[in-house]
């Protein structure tokens, strides 16, 4: 009796936990498309006068501010696409790398989102096998590119700089420069290589067709 019930609350949790997830991750995104509305319409309703009735009107609409700062965003995409745009974003570009700690932030940032939403670069275009934590022990990794500047000179030659990610969330992880030697490509998806370290090993890439066959056992006479 205790393992049909064990096996029915398995078999429910299995049905509602990618459910639960998959809605846990949309109301955070919202909330936070949200919550930048909400902060540019306090802005406007403190600058403008007469905003206040507006701004009040505008705040309690659910889902407003989602699609809003979608539209925005593709506009935006849209006008820095052409001549004028792409002008106008260099003065703000440079009107940003004057202002202190603004500048350090902001071209951090704009340098990490370049090189991994740029689709000439390199930036988790390969997942890769590599021995971590140690030797005999191997892990997914995902390259990055190659090491560069002041670094590369203190290294090898055929380094390269892969992204160890955690389990069961791969937004943390570890920075690693191995050498191109000590790394196995795979033919496999980037896709596919974060669904097989976020369900720990669980779901595997090619589905149950790439599990192991096991070999079969004579009975024992």
């Amino acid at each position: 009796m205790n393992l049909k019930i064990r096996h029915y609350l398995l078999t429910g949790l299995l049905v509602w936990l990618p459910m639960g997830v998959t809605v846990w991750l949309l109301t955070w995104l919202v909330g936070t498309m949200d919550g930048i509305f909400l902060a540019v319409l306090g802005a406007l309703d403190a600058v403008i006068p007469g905003m206040h009735n507006l701004a009040e009107s505008l705040r309690h609409m659910p889902g407003l501010g989602v699609i809003l700062v979608a539209v925005v965003i593709y506009f935006t995409g849209l006008f820095v696409t052409n001549i004028f745009g792409q002008w106008w974003l260099r003065q703000w570009s440079k009107v940003i790398t004057r202002i202190p700690v603004v500048n350090s932030i902001y071209s951090s940032v704009k340098q990490v989102a370049d090189t991994l939403f740029s689709g000439s670069g390199n930036a988790f275009s390969k997942a890769l096998l590599v021995q971590y934590p140690h030797q005999g022990s191997w892990t997914i990794a995902f390259l990055t590119g190659a090491p560069g500047g002041q670094v590369a000179r203190h290294l090898p030659e055929d380094c390269v700089s892969v992204y160890v990610p955690t389990t069961p969330n791969p937004t943390s992880g570890f920075f690693l420069i191995m050498p191109k030697a000590n790394v196995v490509e795979l033919d496999m998806t980037v896709d596919d290589a974060l669904k097989y370290i976020i369900s720990m090993g669980v779901v595997v890439p090619g589905g149950p067709d790439a599990l192991p066959v096991k070999a079969e056992t004579s009975p024992s006479v």
